[in-house]
């Protein structure tokens, strides 16, 4: 489903048009619809500083107190601050944005620390449901527990008639119980998968334990929610992020489910928060004649993104690594897709003028995929392509040179530094770790870092993002003094991840990730000023007002 061609302006290859929703372009000197004053302003860049801005047709009109005021007129609504800081709305370039908005309303393991609490969360889920409908949502971390895979022998009790299919918290595995397994087909028949796992017990009966790719045999058999459920999820969702002070999602999603349901909503009207949408790269051609038909959408909701999922995960051991897993010593991670495969589809999709990213956590990995965009650049000539690695999170000693040199953007989740710094040692051991999550050392190469949370997997908050960025104090708490503290980040630099990099990682920043005239009138109040209090209150900083366009979508 698409958004009608009447609604928005088609763009060029590399960005979009500007939308036609105000009914009004932005002048200097035109009379302002709201002017927040007394505001301890952080436009981007530089210090705050006790300043003013005024807003008109969705627009940033004016800064600072004296060009504000010549811009009032007797119908500008006036917003005092009080001293608050407000700075450049925060845009998460990595969300899977239904599956976290759906998990708003579903069971959430994310907190069970035992197998016994695992199965009494399952079981009291089961209990609430009606006959046919499945249990869903986890974010479940072995971890929490020393690290033994869930086995439908736990849940099996609880639902003797339910289907289970609860997800551990990296998007990545699966846990099952029998009747989800039978209703899926899956036996100690059934052929491995691949680019994906079943785990079986000794005896080659499966555990209920699907891995990536094998994890599509019971997605197949689980009833699809309605469009309408789907939306309702997705509303649920924007809320959330409001609340958060976000203004802008880029959903980097390996299916359609998404993109439609938020064309569904666009044509509804504005969706309160910004979207940048990425499709499957398999799917280039149809993504290529979606843009040449109706162009890349509007500044509410754009597409004319792909992305590929080149390997799995660290927690998974998924993950793609030259060396062998310290912990599994028999396995190195895997690709999911061939490497020819890839670089044609990169090939095919950067020639058609779509923007290209690929998931990489392996050091392998992220090798490999810069050197498929490498080739690609050079196969199709000079241009802005802005290509991204999603996550870029364990990598080789000569890879952290290369995004810069090839101006590949590492797009890059800190909270998942402090969440996976609890045991990351144990995978890959002391000397994988000295390219890990290596914010600072890619941002001293000069490579462009943009930051999101790929929530669910994380939570949608990127004030908790911020801090794990300056902080790197692991979530168990054994690592006061900060986890691999040469990568830790100053506030300003981890606040233009969130903001201007973002901007410019989905091709927007020449309207968004700054505060300044002309730019779109998307920022965020808070009740602290995140340059002058101890990094370690970040996190429990307030948002106080959200707006978009101009207006406020949320006010706390």
């Amino acid at each position: 489903m698409s958004i009608s061609r009447r609604t928005m302006l088609a763009g060029g290859a590399g960005g979009v048009a500007l939308a036609l929703t105000t009914g009004r372009v932005w002048a200097q000197g035109q009379a302002l619809d709201t002017a927040y004053v007394n505001a301890m302003l952080w436009t981007g860049q530089g210090t705050p500083t006790l300043s003013a801005m005024g807003i008109s047709g969705g627009r940033i009109a004016a800064i600072g107190a004296a060009a504000v005021k010549a811009q009032i007129t007797r119908g500008t609504r006036i917003v005092d601050l009080g001293g608050a800081f407000v700075m450049p709305g925060f845009i998460d370039s990595h969300t899977h944005f239904l599956i976290g908005s759906d998990l708003l309303t579903q069971p959430n393991l994310r907190d069970a620390k035992s197998p016994q609490q695992f199965t009494q969360i399952v079981g009291e889920a089961a209990r609430a449901l009606k006959p046919g409908q499945w249990v869903q949502g986890g974010s479940w971390d072995a971890e929490l527990w020393g690290g033994e895979l869930p086995d439908r022998s736990w849940i099996d009790p609880v639902t003797p008639d339910t289907p289970v299919a609860v997800q551990r918290l990296d998007l990545h595995m699966l846990a099952l119980n029998s009747v989800a397994l039978k209703l899926a087909g899956i036996d100690r028949d059934t052929p491995e998968v691949p680019g994906g796992v079943i785990v079986r017990d000794k005896d080659g009966n499966p555990t209920g334990i699907l891995k990536d790719a094998a994890m599509d045999l019971v997605k197949r058999a689980i009833p699809a929610p309605t469009d309408a459920d789907r939306e309702v999820a997705v509303r649920n969702g924007i809320a959330h992020g409001l609340s958060k002070g976000i203004t802008q999602v880029h959903t980097t999603e390996l299916d359609w489910m998404t993109h439609d349901a938020l064309c569904r909503l666009r044509t509804k009207g504005e969706p309160d928060m910004r979207f940048y949408s990425f499709l499957p790269l398999q799917d280039w051609a149809k993504v290529k004649a979606l843009v040449d038909a109706e162009g890349r959408g509007d500044d509410w909701l754009r597409w004319g993104g792909l992305k590929l999922q080149y390997d799995g995960s660290l927690g998974s051991r998924t993950a793609m690594f030259y060396q062998p897993y310290d912990d599994a010593p028999g396995s190195s991670g895997m690709p999911l897709h061939k490497r020819a495969d890839v670089q044609q589809w990169v090939n095919d999709a950067d020639a058609a003028g779509l923007h290209v990213t690929i998931h990489s956590i392996g050091d392998q990995a992220n090798d490999e995929a810069l050197d498929i965009f490498a080739a690609t650049a050079a196969k199709n000539g000079a241009r802005d392509r802005r290509f991204r690695i999603e996550h870029a999170q364990h990598l080789s000693p000569t890879a952290i040179a290369r995004f810069a040199k090839q101006q590949v953007i590492a797009a890059m989740q800190p909270y998942h530094a402090i969440d996976d710094g609890r045991w990351a040692v144990q995978r890959v051991g002391t000397e994988r770790l000295k390219g890990t999550y290596a914010f600072k050392s890619l941002l001293d190469a000069g490579a462009k870092v943009a930051f999101g949370s790929d929530w669910p997997v994380a939570p949608l908050d990127p004030l908790t993002g911020v801090a794990a960025a300056v902080l790197r104090q692991t979530t168990d708490g054994a690592n006061p003094g900060g986890w691999l503290p040469e990568q830790k980040l100053s506030v300003s630099e981890a606040l233009r991840a969130y903001t201007a990099t973002n901007a410019f990682a989905g091709f927007q920043d020449d309207r968004l990730g700054r505060i300044a005239p002309g730019m779109l009138a998307d920022f965020v109040v808070m009740d602290a000023n995140l340059f002058a209090i101890d990094p370690v209150k970040i996190g429990a900083t307030t948002i106080l007002k959200t707006i978009v366009n101009g207006v406020e979508r949320f006010n706390a």
